[in-house]
């Protein structure tokens, strides 16, 4: 209080040169930073400019979960020699508009089955199912041994109880095999289907799921061809196998002498009949 007014406040020599002594280590600490950023990015390989990986880093997880599975469950229905194969196909994403789409299944049809073309024109009249054999030259009476493998397409419909699914439908008939010498049984093995798909609009999940395209009638009874997208699926059983009863080698003679004094017996009834009940006129 005593010099106020005229006492005048001399700064200590240390505070500029504390100053400068800590903007050096700042500098030098900048330094340091800068050379162990760019050791690492030359180590790393970070060449590339760093917001163009993240963005195709952002991109690419937000694809990923769009590619979801389709998936393909095929199940035979009866039993004997006359039996049902049912497809059922569900999407594992909701699809926008997907009646807008519209679904075949190629069906290989092996050498121990055979489908009726017949019976397919009656249920196609009775808008049961909607197919068409592919393969012209084949004989529905022929055994296994002496018939060819054909193929099969059908129409798969949209299953009403659920939106994202398809289901098709298709009667196969068992073969006659060759009888074994010991086993009484045989297997015939069906392979998992050609799935194919065509949609009026331009999904972009489709892209997750197309292989390749395939050329195929656009409808059941239409002459146009349209390329469908033969898409990827996994399915709930690798394949469907189905057992076959056949004969026994060391049954043959007894097979045979039973079947001929069957015939014989039966045609001399016949006749008999004919002759006894028969009216002639000369």
């Amino acid at each position: 209080s005593a010099c106020a007014g005229s006492c005048v406040r001399v700064q200590s020599p240390r505070a500029p040169f504390g100053r400068l002594l800590s903007g050096v280590l700042a500098a030098r600490a900048v330094t340091v930073q800068a050379g162990a950023w760019l050791i690492l990015w030359a180590t790393g390989g970070l060449t590339c400019t760093p917001a163009s990986a993240f963005t195709s880093a952002r991109t690419d997880a937000g694809i990923r979960p769009t590619c979801s599975e389709i998936i393909l469950r095929q199940d035979v229905l009866k039993d004997g020699f006359h039996r049902d194969l049912v497809i059922k196909v569900k999407f594992g994403e909701s699809i926008e508009d997907l009646q807008t789409c519209r679904l075949l299944i190629k069906q290989h049809i092996p050498t121990g089955l055979f489908v009726d073309p017949y019976e397919l024109a009656s249920l196609q009249e009775r808008n049961i199912t909607e197919a068409i054999m592919v393969s012209e030259d084949f004989n529905i009476e022929a055994p296994n041994y002496l018939s060819k493998e054909s193929e099969v397409l059908i129409y798969a419909r949209q299953d009403m109880q659920c939106i994202d699914c398809f289901q098709a439908f298709l009667p196969v008939h068992y073969r006659y095999h060759r009888p074994h010498s010991k086993d009484g049984e045989t297997f015939i093995v069906v392979n998992n289907p050609d799935l194919l798909m065509y949609c009026d609009q331009d999904f972009p999940i489709l892209k997750c799921w197309s292989q390749s395209e395939v050329a195929a009638p656009c409808a059941l009874k239409s002459e146009d061809i349209c390329q469908w997208n033969n898409m990827k699926y996994k399915s709930v059983y690798k394949n469907v196998t189905l057992p076959v009863p056949v004969g026994l080698t060391i049954h043959t003679s007894l097979v045979c002498s039973v079947t001929l004094l069957v015939t014989i017996l039966c045609s001399t009834l016949i006749l008999v009949a004919v002759f006894k009940y028969g009216h002639f006129s000369l």
